[in-house]
Order: structure tokens, then sequence, then C-alpha cells
């Protein structure tokens, strides 16, 4: 029993060295300056967020396969992300791509309530048991390019991940003056976006390319050719 407390103890000192390297090396030094972000990432325990398998390298600058052909997000890309979206503690942010939890639970920390959407059963059964007792945030099961119309408007989007274009039917759940953030995908490369709905309309505008791993559900449909 002492062997096993101390093992986990070990583990638990091991993982918190490498989330506060992260913090250092990939947050710090790449524009992720809103501190409340850093001290969210620096504090959620992203280890529990992915499979046994793959938890010893939960904090390294790379995509991390959680099965089914989906990936983790690269640390960098989700703060650079949740950075650009000028998060308040009163926003109702729609959080598409939720995967096993770990960008909601962030989020968690920083706003007053989030909407996160998952197509994948099994990576939406992996967030459920990671974020259990955490009372701000909501799992849907849908089409993550559906979102969820049920509780809109929201006051920010945020999509974890690269899409080839932005639904109409997801800009149309933010409010006017809403925030959206979002990777972008074209010609085989990423970038990351920010905007601003208006009631005159909406773009993105990309701030930085970055590896930034792929959503299913968003191509574009390819042209017929004889």
């Amino acid at each position: 029993m002492t062997t096993m407390s101390l093992d986990t103890a070990t583990a638990a000192s091991a993982y918190d060295t490498m989330r506060h390297a992260m913090v250092a090396s990939q947050l710090r030094t790449n524009a992720v300056n809103d501190q409340r972000v850093v001290a969210a990432m620096a504090r959620v325990p992203r280890e529990q967020f992915l499979p046994e398998d793959v938890r010893s390298i939960a904090y390294r600058d790379t995509a991390i396969a959680l099965g089914g052909g989906r990936y983790a997000n690269l640390p960098m890309a989700t703060g650079r992300l949740l950075t650009e979206a000028y998060l308040t503690a009163t926003d109702r942010v729609l959080l598409i791509g939720a995967a096993t939890g770990y960008t909601a639970a962030v989020l968690s920390e920083i706003v007053g309530s989030v909407v996160a959407v998952e197509s994948d059963p099994a990576l939406l059964a992996m967030a459920r048991s990671a974020l259990a007792g955490v009372g701000n945030v909501e799992l849907v099961e849908a089409p993550m390019q559906d979102g969820h119309a049920a509780g809109a408007p929201y006051d920010v989007l945020i999509v974890d991940g690269a899409i080839e274009a932005m639904p109409d039917a997801l800009v149309a759940q933010v409010r006017s003056g809403g925030r959206v953030t979002s990777g972008l995908a074209e010609r085989g490369v990423t970038r990351l976006a920010s905007g601003r709905k208006t009631d005159g309309g909406f773009a993105l505008a990309a701030f930085v390319d970055v590896e930034c791993v792929a959503l299913p559900g968003f191509d574009i449909p390819k042209p017929f050719r004889f």
C-alpha cells in the first residue's frame, strides 16, 4: 500500500513538472499571453483527459492520438485559440470538438458556462468521466457542424481544430458582437483565425500558421469533374 502511494505521488509530481514545462516552453513563448488561460492550463491535469497508453506524452508539443482517427489538439494551438477569444467571466461559450473534454475543462475555469459538442460517442464517454463534477460544462453528442442551437445565442464560438469552412449554422448561433476563433485548413496548411460577428456579417482572419488537428465533417464539397 505504501509503495503504491509513493508511486502515485511520484507520477503526480512528474506530471506537474511536465505541465509547468509546457507552460514555460510552449505557451509563454508563443503568444499565449492571457494570464487566465495560462493559469488554467497550468492547473488542469491534461493527462487525465487522455487514454492511459498516451498519458506519458500528455505535455508534448504534438498531436496525440485518441482513437477513431481523432487527435488531441496541440496545447499551443488550443492556448492561442482561447487567448484570441478574449474570454470574460460571464461568457457563454459554444465549444466545437470537445473530444475528451480537456479544452472544456480549461474553459470552465475562465468563463461562466460551456456547451461542448462532440460527434464521437467514445470520446464523449471519456469526456463525461473526466469532467464529472464540473457543473458549468454541458456535453452534447451531435454532428459538430450543427452545433447546439437549443442553447443559442452564445457569446463565444471556439472550434478546437482545423476545418475547411465555417458552417453558417454555427455562425447563426453566435450573438451579434460575439467572438469566434477556429483552426482553418487549406491546401495542406493549417492556420488559426479569429473574427467577430456583427449585424452586417461575419468573417474570419488568420493570425498565425501553426499545426492544428483536423476535425471531421467540415469538408468543402469538391466540384464534380467529367
